[in-house]
């Protein structure tokens, strides 16, 4: 269905925040985006979901959701209650959204047409939140519930991408219950690990983003240290062996045509970090090269990886991938993320921006996909 089926404005949901340690990375997106949205076009209603999972009425204030002076915000902080909690009912016949608070009648918020889910990590970008709106039966932005799960889980996505003939790095993987049973045997896995492909080595949350928990450990002295601060954020963790190279990324945006690619960007050498971290990314904005100084034969190399990868995890919508240019001229995927980042500094708009797609057409070409796509199988 396209917008112009409509007796009325489409009603987007803006739904951001979410249980993961990206919470505050999600509400900056969300404030974007909002700022953003075509209100001439689109009826908005923001729901942010807090730390500890309540779905709350929020205020439709962008510029509150802004990373200001090195603070994070918070849905808590945007929330028009601290009890009242907004639900979207599991009944695809029905997509009213109801607000209620303790003590009151529940409020009908009216009907929801679409979905626009700015929720990075797990329980929003994993496919747990696309599971949800599957029953319910409302379209939303992006890809579904497999691809979702894929793109999250770093171990199954790199299995997918080799099943697929894709290029992938030297990785292992701890899991949890390796490390509960015998934490010195899966020390070791990863001390072998170390051996056979050299140090340093990057241990990781398996199923985390926006580099969080992530640590660069150059010898066994940080090692332990490491795989704490990983399964803070997973208890299934990942390690992955230094490849040296360029940091390259690319975008891919479905048209009606099928996906595209992006022109490329680089990510050049951060001074003043070991790599391209949290603090990095969000806090003293390491900016990208857009486009990538590549050769014209390396930039439709690694749009043609983009798109492969887009495909073989089943993505719909969106996705960033990220490769290394290795010296020997051969790229290797790093990852890809379903749901990027929409922040005012994110590679992913910058892209496209550069590509020849701004910023509110971006956000009016997502949309209006998520309108013209059913849920269910497809």
């Amino acid at each position: 269905m396209s917008s112009e089926t409509f007796s009325h404005k489409p009603r987007v949901a803006v739904v951001f925040g979410g249980r993961s340690s990206e919470h505050a990375i999600s509400v900056v997106t969300a404030g974007a985006v909002l700022a953003a949205i075509d209100r001439e076009k689109y009826d908005v209603l923001p729901i942010g979901i807090t730390s500890d999972g309540r779905w709350a009425l929020t205020a439709d204030d962008p510029a509150r959701m802004a990373i200001s002076d090195r603070r994070l915000p918070n849905v808590a902080e945007l929330a028009e209650s601290t009890e009242g909690g907004v639900v979207l009912p599991v009944d695809p016949t029905n997509r009213e959204v109801v607000y209620s608070e303790p003590g009151s009648v529940p409020k009908a918020l009216g009907e929801v047409d679409v979905v626009f889910p700015v929720l990075h990590g797990p329980y929003g970008e994993d496919g747990t939140l696309q599971g949800l709106l599957e029953l319910s039966g409302v379209p939303y932005v992006g890809s579904g519930v497999l691809a979702s799960a894929v793109g999250q889980d770093k171990d199954y996505m790199k299995r997918v991408f080799a099943s697929f003939g894709l290029p992938v790095g030297p990785y292992e993987v701890v899991r949890p219950r390796e490390w509960e049973q015998d934490p010195a045997a899966a020390r070791k896995k990863i001390v072998d690990f170390a051996a056979e492909h050299g140090w340093p080595l990057f241990v990781k949350p398996a199923r985390a983003g926006s580099s969080m928990g992530i640590t660069k450990v150059d010898d066994l002295s940080g090692l332990d240290d490491a795989i704490e601060e990983a399964r803070r954020h997973d208890p299934k963790i990942l390690v992955e062996s230094l490849l040296r190279g360029r940091e390259i990324e690319c975008g891919v945006l479905e048209f009606e045509d099928g996906p595209r690619a992006s022109v490329p960007a680089e990510i050049p050498p951060v001074t003043a970090h070991d790599f391209y971290d949290f603090e990095a990314k969000y806090i003293d904005s390491a900016a990208g090269i857009v486009p990538a100084p590549l050769s014209a034969e390396e930039t439709a190399r690694v749009q043609e990886l983009a798109v492969a990868a887009f495909e073989a995890a089943s993505c719909e919508g969106l996705v960033r991938a990220d490769f290394f240019l290795q010296d020997n001229g051969e790229f290797v995927i790093n990852e890809i993320n379903t749901l990027p980042g929409f922040t005012p500094i994110s590679m992913y708009p910058r892209m496209w921006q550069e590509s020849g797609v701004s910023y509110p057409e971006l956000i009016d070409r997502l949309i209006q996909a998520a309108l013209q796509r059913s849920t269910g199988l497809r």
